[in-house]
């Protein structure tokens, strides 16, 4: 779509406001709005102003003045808002030297869909993200000097099966068992219209999806399924998905979140990522009579996930509450091996189907606490170093690795426990992702520094709940 195809869709829509979203370095998507009176050409080729240094990861006060540059490929309208609005999807430029900006994480997929085209490798990357999410109905959570806690409800928490109904609200039962959510009919699945609804909502804004269903967790946990696409244009239909899912929620007195781990002793959501390399048409990582009918060029890009995956879940695993959910069990994907079927390996490779354009690996070890344009670039470097240094990714591991005996478990390695063990990998074994200038240092050490300060002291330095249990009567 050229700029002038933009204005007048605007035209043809209605469209009283032009919405313009970018990504801020942690991952959320962030906004500002104007009249359509002011949509003009000038807004996809000089840009607009904003302040960078109010945005996390960005600027310094200093140098605050920014640039958003809108892409008209990205021109859709927004499906939950009563005004009718056009989104555009925007870069973020340097008004003094007009060049992109280094810690725009939309910039950085962009670099390594370039990148990869200057390798020779491939000509196209294509990525499957699989985001879980939990519906609620009610969440309260506070933190002060001397308290601290959480409570999260809904209609369909097992918990709640024993609760005293309303006559508002009685309790007529049909709620998942704890790890029983996959996935029976309603009325046991009490969210079967509001994930329809979400489906519809991304589909409106050209995004194309799958299917939908409750996944395993009690509490309304789900998964819509989007239909693979290019990189860049992936972390957008990302950020889409979150956006779609959270507002219609609320349209319905409910909320999303995508915190990895929000319930404790139930399944957590993960991010299970399918990707693979084509070149003129065809894909690469296809061979049919090879291990799981994939090439030679599959298994080097696995070695390289797994070669590189303590310093990538920094990147693709980057809370820490992403660390509640890689523990033992749980079919949490933290052993560095890979296999066909095998969910409990890091890197799985499907065997649904034996086409060609079906030959993929799924790496399992991601969460939706990442920022995907960042969570899936990196990815893509860690693979294609792997081809090109011919990393073995060693042999398939296809028995249940959790029920493996002590010996042979001792040879498989697992990924680090904690956030900060995650981040001194990334600080230690960066150099793969600076190849093309994909990622700088300065958007690397950015990141180690955010996330370190606000996240892992943040949580290091308060008392826990639990902790008055263990010890106040020490």
């Amino acid at each position: 779509m050229t700029p002038k195809e933009v204005i007048k869709l605007a035209k043809e829509k209605g469209a009283k406001i032009v919405d313009l979203r970018f990504i801020d370095l942690p991952g959320l998507w962030q906004h500002f709005s104007l009249s359509t009176a002011e949509l003009n050409e000038g807004l996809f080729e000089e840009g607009i102003g904003f302040d960078g240094s109010s945005i996390r990861g960005f600027q310094h006060i200093h140098e605050s003045d920014m640039l958003l540059v809108a892409d008209p490929a990205t021109a859709a309208m927004d499906p939950c808002l009563s005004v009718p609005t056009l989104v555009l999807i925007c870069n973020v430029k340097d008004p003094v030297t007009g060049q992109p900006y280094s810690r725009d994480p939309r910039y950085v997929a962009q670099k390594a869909e370039a990148y990869l085209k200057q390798t020779g490798i491939g000509d196209t990357s294509y990525f499957g993200p699989e985001l879980e999410f939990f519906i609620f109905d009610d969440i309260r959570f506070d933190q002060s000097y001397n308290h601290g806690s959480y409570h999260i409800d809904s209609e369909e928490g097992f918990w709640n099966s024993g609760k005293e109904g309303t006559p508002e609200r009685p309790n007529l039962g049909y709620k998942p068992r704890y790890k029983q959510g996959y996935f029976p009919v309603p009325p046991m699945d009490k969210q079967q219209d509001i994930r329809s609804e979400m489906l519809l909502a991304l589909e409106s804004v050209g995004v194309k999806c799958e299917v939908h269903h409750h996944e395993v967790g009690t509490a309304g946990q789900a998964e819509i399924d989007m239909r693979f696409g290019t990189l860049t244009r992936m972390g957008d239909n990302v950020m889409w998905y979150k956006y779609c899912t959270k507002n219609v929620a609320r349209k319905w007195g409910k909320t999303v979140t995508f915190m990895p781990k929000p319930i404790f002793m139930d399944n957590g959501s993960g991010m299970h990522v399918h990707q693979s390399l084509w070149k003129k048409g065809k894909n690469l990582f296809f061979e049919l009579g090879g291990y799981g009918d994939v090439s030679k060029m599959a298994l080097y890009y696995i070695g390289g996930l797994l070669k590189h995956a303590e310093a990538l879940c920094a990147l693709i695993a980057p809370t820490t509450n992403s660390y509640r959910r890689l523990v033992p069990g749980y079919e949490a994907p933290i052993n560095l091996v890979y296999s066909q079927r095998n969910r409990s390996a890091c890197a799985r490779i499907p065997v649904y189907s034996r086409s060609e354009k079906a030959k993929r690996v799924e790496f399992r070890t991601p969460d939706p606490s990442c920022n995907p344009y960042l969570c899936f670039a990196a990815m893509l470097m860690a693979g294609l170093d792997g081809v090109q240094n011919k990393i073995d990714p060693g042999k398939p591991i296809d028995k249940d690795l959790y029920e493996l005996e002590p010996e042979e478990a001792a040879k498989v390695k697992q990924l680090p426990g904690s956030l900060d063990r995650v981040l001194d990998a990334l600080e230690e074994n960066h150099k793969f992702l600076l190849k093309g200038d994909v990622f700088t240092p300065d958007l690397i050490e950015t990141w180690i520094e955010y996330k370190r300060k606000n996240e892992v002291d943040a949580i290091r330095l308060r008392p826990h709940p639990w902790e008055f249990a263990l010890y106040f009567d020490i």
